[in-house]
């Protein structure tokens, strides 16, 4: 066999051309939608788009693939009697605002590439796929199938991989290229789920709060929220202008906190915006909640429904700054995986109701059961209703011992890294999706994480490296001794 190394090398300014096409797909899902020739779009048209780009590129390179209409399809290398997989997606967040350069814009500058899904995960991908040629054109037979599986709406539920599995059936081990190197030993549990009270509606004489929304998405923290005031009297306006200047003044000098607060009027009520930092769910730590700035804020402010008052000081008292879940009845923790994550996603107040959308990443001896109970013990109390819209169990790899160890060598003897361990994680892959699978890169240990982030951004040399790494994955784990490889056990 050719020396597939070289071939990567050779070819990499291909593979950062194709992730530069790429990534110039805006693949955020959208609304389903039905197209007047009676095609169905599940996650909207930038999906699709995305979808038909990886597909007709792998089948310009010879390889067969499978669409399962708009909801996935994979890439196939190789007929072997077993088949190992990789669990790809072709979906990415909302870019949200503030970037330097344009989300989709896939610019080139200081060794990286810029734009909305390059980590997380079109720059995995395509190092997947490039990994798949370069062992095609040396000439490397595999003795299982060598499958490269891509879904639709990993970012946003996982509907479009449930009607995957049900056309094609699963692979039988692999990797998911969609966390972090070495490896993966466990993944929290995950749990999206909005918080619910309704009200009365009424409209009161006095300030109102008319107007109170944050945020983009569940797993992405807060970076924006405003609020609309309206009062009787606009001289109340002056005074509030000047708590929130004392406000700013108070939170960085106690806190350190410096979010952007602007005040303005709109008509004849009050806007104020607040921006935060957005950053991962999963790492709330990296950013700053502009819903959380904003109701703290809005906790010194005395309306004149008693409704909101109350619903201000629920979230100051029992959500607010606080990350680890201590003050909503499920800061649990454990050995293994350590504790749980909080993040606040989304807020939408309209006189009518309140709903906070969060989601919650909780360690892998937990179940989704207790989650709920410690919830409940606290907005019971409240009059809030619990609505649950997505849920993942943990799983625990160290049980898949073979699968493990081969991961970490290829990793270990391509870097010379053999300090890192195996991590557990808060983020959710598709390893959930497949028995023994486990997430395997792409984020290499001294890498800054800026997945859901603005300016997210994938280094060329790691985007190299990786590629060497996954294509000698592929060829250990497709060729001889490929009946090795199963077992694992979830938690």
């Amino acid at each position: 066999m050719e020396d597939f190394h070289r071939i990567i090398d050779a070819d990499f300014e291909e593979e950062v051309q194709f992730l530069q096409a790429f990534t110039g797909i805006e693949s955020e899902r959208a609304p389903s939608v039905t197209k007047k020739d009676g095609e169905l779009l599940p996650f909207g048209e930038g999906v699709k788009k995305a979808l038909d780009f990886a597909l007709e590129s792998a089948a310009a390179m010879g390889f067969g693939v499978f669409r399962d209409a708009n909801y996935g399809g994979h890439v196939d290398f190789g007929n072997g009697p077993r088949t190992m997989g990789t669990l790809c997606h072709v979906d990415v967040v909302p870019a949200g605002n503030g970037w330097q350069h344009a989300p989709y814009g896939a610019e080139i500058a200081d060794g990286f590439l810029y734009g909305r899904g390059t980590t997380d995960n079109k720059g995995p991908a395509a190092a997947v796929l490039f990994a798949m040629r370069a062992l095609q054109k040396a000439g490397f037979e595999p003795e299982a199938r060598v499958r490269m599986v891509l879904g639709c709406d990993e970012e946003t539920g996982w509907a479009g991989m449930w009607h995957y599995l049900e056309q094609a059936g699963t692979c039988d081990y692999g990797f998911v290229p969609d966390a972090v190197f070495p490896a993966v030993l466990g993944e929290k549990g995950v749990a999206t789920f909005q918080l619910v009270r309704m009200l009365s509606g009424r409209k009161l004489t006095g300030l109102e709060l008319t107007r109170l929304e944050g945020g983009d998405a569940a797993n992405i923290v807060a970076g924006h929220a405003r609020c609309v005031i309206h009062a009787d009297n606009p001289k109340v306006y002056g005074r509030i202008r000047e708590y929130v200047d004392g406000f700013r003044t108070l939170r960085r000098e106690q806190s350190g906190l410096r979010p952007s607060i602007t005040v303005k009027g709109v008509g004849k009520s009050l806007e104020i915006t607040v921006t935060g930092k957005s950053a991962h769910g999963a790492h709330p730590e990296l950013g700053l909640n502009a819903v959380s700035v904003l109701m703290d804020l809005l906790g010194g402010i005395n309306f004149a429904s008693e409704e909101v008052n109350d619903l201000i000081a629920f979230y100051n008292d029992h959500i607010g700054y606080d990350l680890a879940g201590e003050r909503l009845g499920c800061a649990f923790h454990d050995d293994r995986s350590g504790g749980l994550v909080l993040n606040v996603g989304q807020l939408a107040y309209d006189r009518k109701s309140l709903t906070l959308t969060l989601n919650v990443r909780y360690p892998v001896t937990c179940t989704e059961e207790e989650l709920y109970a410690g919830i409940a013990s606290v907005t019971d109390r409240y009059e809030f209703g619990i609505v649950k819209l997505s849920g993942f169990a943990p799983i625990w790899a160290g049980d898949d011992p073979e699968l493990l160890e081969t991961l970490l060598t290829c990793y270990r003897d391509y870097t010379g890294d053999r300090e890192s361990q195996p991590v557990v994680i808060s983020t959710g892959s598709y390893a959930r999706a497949m028995p023994h699978f486990i997430a395997f890169g792409g984020m290499f240990p001294e890498e800054p994480d800026c997945m859901h982030q603005k300016d997210e951004r994938i280094s060329l040399d790691s985007l190299r490296k990786m590629t060497h790494i996954y294509a000698e994955a592929i060829r250990r784990l497709a060729g001889p001794d490929s009946a090795r490889y199963g077992g694992r056990e979830d938690v």
